[in-house]
């Protein structure tokens, strides 16, 4: 059994994530910022669910410490999307190292994907993108190269990218297919949240894929 903190555990793929933790005997730390709107997740055996901020280093530091790895899967809309997916890389690098935590997951955006292995083009570059999600998709951009960038070598990442189409009823398949980069050439673009969790889950209790973007779908 491995402790997990995940970030964002109140959305739907961080409840997704914690469930999938559960169901596997792994005893879950789920931040939000406010415990008191989520008593269906303090319900849940082996969850302790507490107040945190991922964009504070001092708070993932004192969240996260004793656990195995982590999950960010948090998001703002009141916050330029560069702005605070940044701030979270950077807080979630810092206060991860300096409590011990070893492997760590950050969910991405399937825009910032290329669009086939090694084409050398992002999804979100095509002319006739909506530029309100271009600047949207920049934020998940400047993330991953600030990861790349100023990781500590003792820290083992991943940024987990899902397609376009999530959709919380479906049932878990326990299947999925990947690719590193890009998109999923052949897959359904689409996945469930319960399958996207499994992926998740995978990759923290036998990490296949480091310091990349994965894609995966259904």
């Amino acid at each position: 059994m491995s402790k997990i903190v995940i970030f964002g555990a109140g959305g739907r793929v961080g409840r997704a994530a914690v469930s999938e933790a559960v169901r596997r005997g792994h005893a879950v730390t789920a931040v939000v910022r406010d415990p008191a709107k989520y008593p269906d997740l303090a319900a849940l055996e082996g969850v302790a669910v507490v107040r945190g901020d991922a964009t504070d280093a001092d708070s993932v530091a004192s969240v996260a410490a004793g656990h195995d790895a982590a999950v960010n899967a948090s998001a703002r809309l009141d916050t330029p999307s560069e702005q605070y997916f940044t701030a979270a890389a950077r807080a979630l690098l810092d206060g991860l190292t300096r409590a011990g935590v070893g492997r760590l997951l950050v969910l991405g955006i399937a825009t910032t994907l290329e669009v086939s292995p090694g084409a050398g083009v992002r999804v979100m570059d095509d002319p006739a993108f909506p530029e309100e999600y271009r600047v949207f998709s920049q934020g998940h951009v400047a993330e991953f190269e600030l990861l790349l960038e100023e990781a500590p070598a003792g820290l083992d990442w991943l940024m987990v990218v899902p397609p376009m189409d999530l959709n919380a009823q479906a049932p878990s398949t326990g299947s999925y297919r990947t690719a590193v980069g890009s998109v999923v050439e052949g897959a359904a673009g689409r996945i469930s949240h319960a399958d996207l969790a499994v992926a998740l889950l995978d990759e923290i209790e036998a990490p296949r894929h480091r310091r990349v973007q994965l894609g995966v779908s259904g």
